[in-house]
């Protein structure tokens, strides 16, 4: 059989890409464009006294720091905008973090700007004027390191904060309060600076070496330069504040994300003055006062602070600024102990804020493509909507990476202990702007090998000799071009048809395999879709089973498809099941259904082959007929046990004996219990948590399932399973074949149909309908110098390099851990190439090849300023659930935290200018690892509160397996968004605020999602009208708390609030069920579960304290 007449009608290479220029960005996944909100903040509680002064007319605000701003601890009134959406320039309720730094030319003198005192120094203050002399200079050089010679290495400005008073073990609870002591008098450290080099580099998110610090004051430890003294010469309060950066005329480079540093004196607070060096964050000295919202005439929009990766844009003025003493909030200072009342509690909106960072990112990166053609460039994060165009790397829609820059050797690997792993999704869907790869034809003689690494064509071969022979890319072997393939070399050595060959020029394409890459070198047949019913009482009882005929009648009709096919090439087959299995004959010329029962589950055989896996559209007639018989069939039965293992068994057989690959849809509802192969026990036991047994908790009760998925994997086999418990199932056994299969688990605890029949149907359509790939083995090859020793996701492995899959679809990702074996080359990098080989959906074998060049590097420094924390998260939230099958989970947890502390350590170490030891300094690309990675910590797997049961648990871990970076993302650090800041009309999604319950105001209703579960949480003093426009009821306490579906009312902010429900759940893989929670309600402490920076219930520690734990292991590594 020839390839060729297999092959659908491709489009040529040639086709016409997307256009780039003023391409509409409708966003991946359904998300909205990126703009900056358009909000303006109205008065919050009227003037505050002492902070009278208005700023002159015309002067903007202050850029947002990189960090969100405060949450009133007073609630605003109805009608007003709530404070806590952004950061507001000027005023906060903590010290002020406003002045956003600039990067000064070159061709400045350098003597103008003045660098942070070191410790021996007395901290001098410099007014405006003569630049400080050449021994000022060179004593404040002492205190800074320059690495590279490209450019002078800028201090970022520190955020204060200090050692929590007493702090628990890792593992434990944290103390909730991050209260800490007061400087000794008259010592001043030196403010931190961050470093790095400036190589002749694209641009990347971060390009300009930096930090981000806090100041922890540290007992004994050095004082921060203190506000007191007088008024410098000409700076009244009135003047225009010395804080400003000096101004330059060309525009600066990419700004610094700003910090603040504030200390706690014992005594009365000292007379303050707003000196301050140039191009530092104002300091403040502590004092006690009330929690400060925005000012009366701060009511400009948000003005969307820049970061990284974006044009530079015309310096910011910044408005004059007044100091406060008052300015410092002190949060619950009445609820604590009278020898307390002294000290301070770090401000939340000092310390790094997730929400500004995903702003700044969307602000800089969201507007233009993101152009693959540069080796080692970090991507936009994962929550910007960018396009992506394709020119020799894949795309990071296919593959993330958590450092696109990797140390030359295995003892620098070690030292800064960042795993090196990629998060790769071979199937990903693209957005609609963006093309699909493209498929190569390559005749019978199939795809361009390595002769000796077996590695596939790419972009990165090297081809010499004139073009008649080629350099592998990955081993360096010499390979000869075959006679079809030759093609003369340009003057630059490239091949003239380079732009004309997907696989010369692009990151990511496909290629028709030829029979050789088939079983039994034989084309594969279609593959097929069988159904499988648990027909026991509680499925019948719960009205499922006819939820289910009912809505597969029509599902069947938009089975996955090829290309243009007519219709699916896909066979479907039915079985339904309690103690006994029912095969079902629906051959196209009967006139009624048959039914064949095999009562001995014990040698599961399949009664017939003829009819039982049919096409939909013949056999049409005759299935609509069964499936609106099953339901009256069993409709009398008083069956409550059931089997599961031999289910899969007679799926598998089936395939087996059609000799094709496919897929078994199983809808379960209780724990296998009856006689049988795979029979379960309820092994559920709580007392085991926190002790060394309770990992046998996610482990599988019997070895049974695991040979069992191994058969199927074989086939080709890949299962699906809808679960519908009452009460425990035993996830962690019933999960091990759909996990090892590269399968779905999905979940309803106690169904019913009005409450849960449209998130059950809507997963279903989305699970039939979506594209997968059957019989599938995925390699990763790498380049001399490292390769991939583990893997995590949901597959089989019966070697140390082919992963496995009976079927892979566009949600599922495998992430590749790599480790050195050899040193690497700074010149050459080190390259990737993920091969997937599977079978269509129309039965046609293709291989998808992925490839990515990644940056090395001999500094460190280089490593850490190309970092993606959300990879990384996402790398060691799988690493952590993994460990708990074979750990027990404080071991886990400790293991989690002390690879965090080391990773910051070592930037601590090596990349930082030496300053205070109460500084705790953060890259700026990892700045949220400790608020992220703390999510990961209070998790329902490592730390579990008293509603999580153990099934919930075991689900979680297998589905957070195969997550990619995106869903990870919200998973951990869930989205909370107020609905009544922006304006009704804007079609944009409204701006975010942290997940915190000091955020919300009880005037406000916001939506929350986690990518599994959706809130609405509506706050007791809402307004009547926006309670009638969205509930059509009169008051708050008509609400009915559980309500699950908004109704459908005709007014704009109904028409809003269901539109953003919609568009987020089109984002998200599993359908989100609706739940609205009313404010004091008994509903309200699952809803507070997700608020993440908020000390949880089950002990998890608060953001706050998590990092103050951080920040003190970190020292103890130092020193």
């Amino acid at each position: 059989m020839n390839v060729n007449q297999s092959a659908p009608p491709v489009p040529p290479f040639g086709q016409p890409q997307p256009v780039y220029p003023g391409y509409h960005q409708s966003g991946y996944g359904g998300q909205p464009g990126s703009t900056a909100p358009p909000t303006s903040y109205g008065a919050y509680n009227g003037p505050v006294p002492g902070y009278q002064q208005t700023p002159p007319p015309g002067v903007s605000r202050a850029p947002p720091s990189s960090e969100a701003p405060p949450a009133s601890t007073a609630q605003a009134p109805c009608g007003q905008a709530a404070y806590g959406q952004f950061g507001q320039g000027d005023v906060q309720n903590g010290p002020s973090s406003t002045v956003q730094m600039q990067r000064f030319p070159g061709s400045q003198p350098f003597g103008s700007v003045p660098l942070a005192p070191v410790v021996s120094q007395p901290a001098v203050l410099q007014p405006f004027g003569p630049p400080p002399t050449s021994a000022q200079v060179t004593a404040q050089l002492a205190g800074m390191q320059i690495s590279g010679a490209v450019a002078p290495a800028l201090p970022p400005v520190g955020l204060g904060y200090g050692p929590p008073t007493s702090l628990a073990s890792a593992s434990g609870s944290f103390p909730n309060s991050g209260l800490y002591g007061s400087y000794p008098q008259g010592q001043a450290p030196p403010l931190s600076q961050g470093q790095g080099h400036l190589g002749a580099q694209p641009p990347q998110r971060s390009a300009p070496p930096q930090a981000s610090s806090f100041t922890s004051p540290a007992s004994g430890g050095p004082r921060m330069p203190s506000m007191t003294g007088p008024l410098l010469p000409g700076q009244g309060f009135g003047g225009p504040s010395v804080s400003q950066p000096n101004h330059v005329s060309s525009p600066p480079p990419q700004a610094l994300p700003p910090g603040s540093q504030m200390t706690g004196p014992p005594g009365p607070p000292p007379p303050m003055h707003s000196s301050q060096q140039p191009g530092y964050q104002l300091q403040q000295n502590g004092s006690f006062g009330p929690a400060r919202g925005p000012q009366p005439n701060y009511g400009s929009p948000y003005p969307g602070a820049s970061t990284f990766g974006s044009q530079p844009g015309p310096p910011q003025p910044l408005p004059p600024k007044r100091l406060d003493p008052d300015a410092i909030p002190s949060p619950q200072l009445n609820e604590l102990p009278p020898q307390q009342k002294t000290r301070h509690r770090i401000d939340p909106d000092a310390i790094p804020s997730p929400i500004q960072v995903i702003e700044d990112d969307r602000n800089n990166r969201g507007s233009e493509p993101f152009v693959t053609g540069v080796r080692g460039q970090v991507p936009p994060l994962v929550t910007t909507n960018f396009l992506v165009k394709d020119q020799g790397n894949a795309s990071p829609r296919y593959i993330r990476c958590t450092s696109y820059n990797i140390p030359c050797t295995s003892d620098m690997a070690k030292q800064a202990q960042v795993p090196l792993a990629a998060v790769i999704k071979p199937l990903a869907r693209l957005p609609p702007e963006e093309a699909s790869p493209y498929v190569v034809d390559h005749g019978e003689s199939g795809p361009l090998r390595c002769n000796r690494c077996k590695a596939y064509m790419c972009p990165f071969m090297q081809f010499i000799e004139g073009g008649r022979r080629f350099q592998c890319c990955f081993c360096s072997c010499i390979n000869d071009v075959p006679p079809q393939y030759f093609q003369h070399l340009d003057h630059t050595g490239k091949r003239v048809d380079a732009y004309d060959r997907p696989e010369l020029s692009l990151g990511s394409y496909e290629f028709l395999a030829t029979v050789d890459y088939c079983k039994n070198n034989k084309f594969p047949s279609p593959p097929a879709f069988i159904f499988m019913i648990d027909v026991s009482y509680n499925a019948i009882r719960s009205g499922l089973v006819r939820l289910l005929c009912e809505e597969l009648k029509s599902l069947l009709d938009f089975l996955p498809r090829e290309g243009g096919a007519e219709e699916s090439a896909i066979r479907v087959g039915f079985v339904t099941y309690n103690k006994v299995l029912h095969f079902y004959n629906v051959k196209s010329s009967l006139a009624q259904p048959q039914m064949m029962v095999v009562s001995d589950v014990a040698d599961m055989f399949v009664p017939l082959l003829d009819g039982f896996l049919v096409n939909v559209s013949e056999s049409r007639a005759v299935i609509t007929s069964l499936l609106d018989q099953i339901p009256e069939m069993f409709a009398d039965t008083r069956e409550t046990e059931t089997v599961f293992a031999p289910v899969i068994q007679a799926g598998m057989e089936a395939l087996k004996a059609a000799e094709c690959a496919g897929k078994l849809f199983l809808f379960h509802t209780s724990l296998p219990i009856a006689e049988a192969p795979g029979k379960l026990k309820n092994r559920d036991d709580r007392k085991l948590i926190n002790t060394d047994k309770e990992k046998t908790l996610f482990q599988p009760q019997t070895g049974a399932y695991q040979t069992l998925a191994k058969e199927c994997v074989a086939q080709g086999c890949c299962v699906d399973l809808f679960l519908f418990p009452n009460q425990y199932v035993d996830v962690a056994t019933l999960s091990v074949v759909p996990q090892l299969t590269g399968g779905s688990v999905y979940k309803y605890a106690c169904f019913q149909v009005e409450n849960d029949q449209e998130r059950f149907l809507s997963d279903l359509r989305r699970d039939v309908q979506k594209v997968v790939g059957f019989d599938a083995v995925m390699r990763v090859r790498t380049s001399t110098g490292i390769r991939a020793v583990d893997f995590f996701g949901a597959f089989y492995m019966s070697n140390t390099t082919d992963v496995e899959l009976a079927g892979l679809d566009g949600d599922k990702t495998v992430t590749v851990e790599f480790k050195h074996d050899d040193r690497l080359n700074e010149e050459s990098g080190a390259l990737l190439q993920c091969a997937l080989l599977y079978t269509s959906c129309a039965g046609q074998r293709r291989l998808r090849i992925h490839n990515l060049a990644l940056n090395c590097c001999t500094q460190l420094a280089d490593l850490y300023r190309n970092c993606e924390t959300d990879t990384l998260i996402n790398y060691m939230a799988k690493f952590a659930y993994r460990g708990v099958l074979n750990s027990p989970v404080k071991t886990v947890r400790d293991t989690l935290i002390t690879q965090c502390a080391q990773i910051l350590a070592c930037y601590r170490k090596n990349c930082a200018s030496p300053s205070s030891a109460g500084q705790l300094i953060l890259p700026e690309c990892m700045k949220l690892l400790p608020v992220y990675l703390n999510c990961v910590l209070k998790s329902d797997v490592l730390q579990p509160g008293a509603e999580v049961t153990t099934d919930d648990r075991a689900y979680v871990r297998q589905l957070v397996t195969s997550m990619d970076v995106a869903e990870t993302n919200v998973f951990f650090y869930p989205r909370l968004l107020p609905l009544t800041k922006s304006p009704i009309e804007s079609a944009t999604e409204p701006p975010a605020v942290r997940a915190s319950e000091e955020r919300l105001s009880n005037g406000d209703i916001y939506l929350l999602e986690n990518g599994l579960n959706l809130f609405l949480w509506v706050g007791a003093s809402v307004q009547q009208g926006v309670v009638q426009s969205l509930f059509s009821v009169s008051s708050f306490s008509q609400i009915t708390s559980g309500l699950s579906v908004l109704p459908v009312l005709d007014n704009p902010l109904s028409k809003k609030v269901r539109g953003l429900i919609d568009s987020l759940r089109a984002q998200r893989s599993r359908y989100m069920k609706l739940i609205v929670v009313k404010q004091e309600d008994k509903l309200e402490m699952l809803f507070k579960h997700f608020l993440v920076e908020d000390k949880s219930l089950s002990g998890g520690a608060s953001y706050v304290d998590f990092l103050c734990h951080m920040h003190k292991e970190i020292r103890q590594l130092l020193s």
